[in-house]
């Protein structure tokens, strides 16, 4: 057998590779020299998330924010239900924003477009946010949503098949409640799970680790912890036996490529199925991007959890 990045691109991604190219290398250029605000001062911090505010609102879809609670643990969330027919499972998406950025309305619209095509109900978390909240707050959130959903999905919505998925730093959190669910023995009930551009080395003690040790959110969210191995802040190090197959998706532009490839080939040496989709000149967060690139990521989801 062979491995090489050629052989995990799908020769019709190629064919978008040039607009996908294009696209980044103009954004880049209407911005330029742009001051990025200073993380460490509330002033700064406070700009970063303003940027971040959703730009497109859903106008037709009954979106229902609700406190759910498990193990004494309160948590808000989003909640977007298929508009024709009966959920035939609960999708339980984790967003991203490098642990201090996070906005469950932000996924809005890819929310609502999942759960039609794929006629889920869609549970987005509203975890706590570093650095005012650094870890363990976010996955205890996640964890306690999860833990929710197991206990009360299929008298809520019907169903009881569940599906876990993250983006960015909300991949690092569906893999760390992966692993909290399996060692609480309660993942019998999720079919998949969908991990798009993870950080899974938060330690910097990796190859991939350490492209991006220096980051600001590396020091927010778990500046104060002196072993940042640990599987709760950095999944690539954990135990990963017995966990759910698993999609990973990375575009070649990404600076977590690395990371994505080494959780991939940890989860595959654990003995879990893995379905490695690599987009060329893709960049992070790309699948929320308005290409033909991202658009068919989306679609490559949709179809890999039809199979689930």
């Amino acid at each position: 057998m062979q491995i090489g990045l050629n052989q995990l691109i799908d020769p019709e991604m190629k064919s978008l590779a040039d607009e996908s190219k294009q696209f980044y290398e103009a954004r880049k250029a209407a911005k330029p020299n742009k001051k990025q605000p200073d993380l460490t001062t509330p002033d700064g911090l406070q700009e970063a998330r303003d940027a971040r505010k959703p730009s497109d609102t859903l106008t037709d879809r009954n979106i229902t924010e609700a406190i759910v609670e498990a193990y004494g643990r309160e948590v808000p969330v989003r909640i977007i239900q298929p508009k024709k027919g009966k959920a035939q499972g609960v999708y339980l998406n984790i967003p991203g924003g490098g642990f201090y950025l996070n906005e469950a309305a932000r996924n809005d619209v890819q929310n609502a477009y999942l759960a039609d095509a794929l006629e889920v109900a869609v549970i987005s978390v509203e975890y706590r946010l570093a650095p005012e909240d650094p870890w363990p707050a976010a996955p205890d959130d996640c964890a306690t949503v999860a833990h929710w959903l197991t206990e009360q999905a299929e008298q809520l919505f019907g169903t009881a098949r569940l599906i876990i998925g993250g983006s960015s730093a909300g991949a690092t959190l569906a893999m760390t409640t992966l692993l909290r669910l399996r060692d609480d023995k309660l993942l019998a009930r999720f079919v998949g799970a969908v991990l798009q551009f993870g950080a899974y080395d938060l330690s910097g003690q990796t190859p991939g680790g350490r492209l991006y040790a220096d980051e600001y959110f590396i020091q927010a969210y778990a500046g104060k912890i002196v072993d940042k191995t640990q599987s709760d802040i950095s999944p690539l190090y954990g135990d990963l036996k017995g966990l759910p197959p698993a999609l990973i998706i990375v575009g070649t532009a990404d600076i977590l490529m690395e990371d994505s490839f080494a959780m991939a080939a940890r989860l595959s040496a654990a003995g879990n199925e893995v379905d490695l989709r690599v987009y060329p000149e893709a960049a992070h967060g790309f699948t929320s991007s308005p290409t033909k690139m991202g658009r068919a990521a989306i679609q490559d989801i949709i179809d890999w959890l039809k199979g689930k």
